[in-house]
């Protein structure tokens, strides 16, 4: 008997190319396919498979999204077939069947990623939004179903944006450089992908519902849609960098932390597996909607064609960025329950609410077509919490082992087990994962004097839940990081290298707020740590995530005769939430031995009808919903050239290094 399966086909990105691109699925059940791009414009995909049954007639259909069927019956013997002339960017379904007594039976069913066919950064043009409908929001952020009807969720592409030329931290009156010259280093960052588990019972997605519509609460961390499809975009940034990578070669990527939203091994092992080019499985539990949901189905991830660093974010070792979890069972326990986890307000009293019991956090019922909320609600009637009625019993969760919450050690290690480059992505067993250590630095290309220090700046366990800076979203310093840190930079000032800092968090944008600078810290005063960075000449630039905005922030020399002694900071938004974007960073010589850093956002590919296009469009809903502060709207993008001074010896060194 034919047994029916479902196979998954993702095309990788076919940009830039005028020949036939084409990759094929793993074979299962005997039937592999392959797709690609002619050189034209239109998309082909070649379905091949076993013949088992030699008297079946076979039957080949396909459809773009959810229209009708098209099929074709192909006579006995057949065992291979090209379907041709379908069209770019949009989605394909092809199911093959065999005829056998009359009967036919599915033999397999593939879903067809668009391909994408160009790639621009925001300099080239712009995703802008919509306006948002006037008055009062008649929907919340997750009637998703209702987002088209009401007027959410649409964009346009507006012009780009040039690099606006910063001269912040050079001398008073300096008007170059003249020309750019050189290139040394170019580069990607990407940050706060926040994988998620939406099906996880373990979750807050309830204090979203509590508190839509107070700004001054960041609820769309909470839920958002966007939870939906975090794999299937990451995929589309991956796509996206290799396309840029052919145009004009990255020496490295370095992602800046918050890889997974809440510690879980499933989230990790989806992240690392979407980077290293494997099958994706984005369902947990029962895996419901697997074959029927399109944010559910397994697809083949393009793989990121180049080396690549990581760096450890708060919600990589806490849940969900905010507590930590060995100290707390009931916390680690809710991981792999099948009972939706309860707390108490985190908002209101961040202090107890992990100990409280006042509200189911809800969870997405995977099987529904927009990822429904279910399970958040009251669990009792309480007047005192704002419960005038509790909801019934919240639906039954799967439970499934892979949720586990990782330690850092074990977050780590699941590093040294990628099968891309370079091995471990930064960490080793000897000097990370085993003194549990998530800081090391590199020098991404030979012969070119500049050092990448990647540093965590994440709290730890230990540090106490203060009521003036509550949770464990801080930047924060222990002594012995201060101290390498401190090695660190003076050992490349002494050997003429000019040093990047890659932390998660931002520094000297905040005070002592969810995301500033923990008052306990070493050394205790933000002030004081950035008085220190600025001893350093060396030091060009600390680039960051963690607050999902696109900000760019001088740090000029306390001394105005000695303007080398400045450094800039460039913080890069989140591909989960709008404006979904990474960064890409140009280092080149000046015709005056100045230096340029060319800092510029680019959009994640989103051809019409793919996965990655819906979760633009929820983004963009949720921004508009939720009305979150982020700077610069509409597009929330900038880019800029930010110049730097060096010191003599430096400017005699890179002015002998060749031109790229």
């Amino acid at each position: 008997m034919l047994r029916s399966i479902i196979l998954y086909l993702v095309l990788s990105s076919v940009l830039f190319t005028t020949n036939v691109f084409a990759q094929g699925t793993p074979a299962q059940n005997g039937v592999t396919a392959t797709g690609g791009v002619t050189s034209g414009s239109s998309k082909y995909i070649v379905v091949r498979w076993t013949n088992t049954c030699t008297v079946c007639s076979w039957r080949l259909s396909h459809r773009r999204g959810n229209d009708p069927w098209i099929s074709l019956t192909l006579s006995k013997g057949i065992t291979q077939h090209t379907i041709q002339n379908l069209q770019p960017g949009v989605e394909y379904s092809v199911k093959l069947e065999a005829k056998r007594a009359a009967r036919w039976v599915e033999r397999a069913l593939l879903t067809v990623a668009p391909a994408a066919t160009t790639v621009f950064t925001t300099r080239q043009k712009t995703v802008v939004p919509d306006s948002a409908p006037w008055g009062i929001n008649p929907i919340f952020p997750w009637d998703v179903q209702w987002f088209p009807q009401y007027g959410y969720g649409s964009w346009y592409y507006g012009p780009g944006l040039q690099s606006v030329k910063r001269t912040d931290i050079m001398q008073a009156g300096y008007s170059g450089p003249l020309r750019n010259t050189a290139s040394l280093l170019n580069f990607f960052a990407m940050t706060d992908i926040h994988i998620s588990d939406k099906e996880s019972p373990s979750q807050v997605m309830e204090l979203a519902k509590l508190y839509v519509g107070d700004v001054q609460y960041p609820v769309s961390s909470t839920y958002s849609p966007v939870m939906l499809y975090t794999t299937q975009v990451l995929n589309a940034v991956v796509q996206t960098v290799n396309a840029l990578h052919k145009i004009k070669p990255f020496d490295f990527g370095i992602a800046l932390g918050d890889a997974i939203n809440s510690t879980q091994g499933n989230e990790l092992r989806w992240y690392l597996d979407v980077l290293d080019g494997k099958f994706i499985y984005p369902s947990s539990g029962d895996h419901a909607g697997a074959g029927t949901i399109d944010y559910q189905k397994p697809f083949k991830a393009a793989g990121l064609n180049m080396p690549w660093y990581q760096g450890l974010g708060n919600h990589d070792h806490f849940f969900i960025g905010s507590y930590p979890v060995a100290p707390t069972p009931k916390l680690q326990n809710s991981y792999t329950s099948a009972s939706i986890l309860k707390l108490g307000d985190v908002f209101l009293d961040p202090i107890n609410a992990v100990n409280e019991n006042d509200f189911y956090m809800g969870t997405v019922n995977g099987s529904t077509r927009y990822g429904d909320l279910i399970s958040a609600g009251c669990v009792k009637v309480n007047p005192s919490v704002g419960c005038a009625s509790a909801i019934i019993a919240p639906e039954p969760v799967v439970a499934d082992p892979g949720r586990k919450s990782l330690t850092r050690k074990e977050w780590m290690q699941a590093f040294l087990t990628s099968t891309s480059k370079p091995k471990g992505h930064g960490f080793t067993q000897q000097a990370n994962v085993g003194p549990d250590f998530a800081s090391y630095s590199f020098v991404p290309k030979p012969g070119v004097p500049i050092k990448v220090i990647v540093l965590d700046d994440t709290q730890v366990d230990s540090n106490a839940n203060l009521p003036e800076s509550p949770l464990w979203g801080h930047a924060y310093l222990d002594e012995p990081r201060y101290k390498w840190l401190v090695g660190q930079l003076e050992a490349g000032q002494k050997n003429n290298q000019l040093m990047i800092i890659a932390a998660h968090i931002p520094i000297g944008v905040e005070g002592y707020t969810s995301s500033g600078w923990y008052p306990k810290a070493y050394p205790n005063s933000q002030a004081a740590f950035i008085a220190k960075l600025n001893t350093y000449s060396n030091l060009i630039l600390w680039i960051s995530g963690h607050r999902h905005y696109n900000v760019v922030t001088p740090f000029p020399s306390p001394n105005p005769n000695h303007p080398e002694l400045g450094f800039w900071q460039v913080e890069t938004s989140s591909t989960r939430d709008f404006p979904q974007q990474f960064r890409t960073f140009e280092i080149v010589r000046n015709s005056d031995n100045t230096l340029s850093i060319f800092a510029t956002d680019v959009d994640t590919l989103a051809p019409d009808g793919s996965l990655a296009a819906i979760s633009r469009s929820y983004a963009i809903a949720a921004q508009q919903l939720y009305n979150n502060q982020l700077p610069l709207l509409p597009t929330a993008s900038y880019n800029a050239e930010l110049v730097k001074q060096l010191n003599p010896t430096m400017q005699g060194i890179i002015q002998n290094l060749p031109a790229r």
